[in-house]
């Protein structure tokens, strides 16, 4: 179910939609399953958020069970959960974190002002018309994976 103060994105549609008409602002998009802990601590971190950050960035949830979303999980190549992809008028943004994939966040945020701190820094990237930004976190504060990349 996720969080009940931000939207659930169940059909591609709805998440088209949703990247195409965000204009001017960051949109936010959390991969991922309601009964997973991971998502749930991040859910928690993004509605504490979202009223700060709603001047400049929308966020919505997606749920990775749904058979129409699958499209997405595999573009975006969505193997851990949670994964959170950030858009700027319908561009896909992404930020170098000093990881091997700079397409996605993958993990939770260690708390809300981390949080808040990455998307001002995508917004004001994009602002000044940048595809990828530096991350503004320390490193100690950026989750760490081992990725394997599928037919690489």
């Amino acid at each position: 179910m996720g969080s009940a103060l931000l939207p659930t994105l169940r059909q591609k549609r709805e998440v088209d939609a949703a990247i195409r008409d965000t204009l001017d602002k960051v949109f936010v998009l959390r991969f991922g399953r309601a009964e997973d802990a991971a998502c749930l601590h991040l859910d928690d971190i993004l509605a504490k958020s979202s009223w700060d950050i709603s001047k400049f960035a929308s966020v919505a949830l997606v749920d990775m069970d749904s058979e129409e979303i699958q499209v997405y999980i595999d573009y975006f190549d969505i193997t851990l959960v949670p994964a959170t992809i950030f858009f700027f008028n319908a561009h896909h943004m992404k930020m170098d974190s000093g990881t091997p994939d700079h397409t996605k966040w993958i993990g939770s945020f260690s708390s809300k002002q981390d949080f808040i701190d990455v998307v001002e820094a995508i917004f004001r990237g994009a602002m000044k018309g940048k595809l990828i930004v530096s991350c503004p976190l320390p490193p100690e504060r950026i989750p760490r994976f081992q990725l394997l990349f599928k037919d690489v």
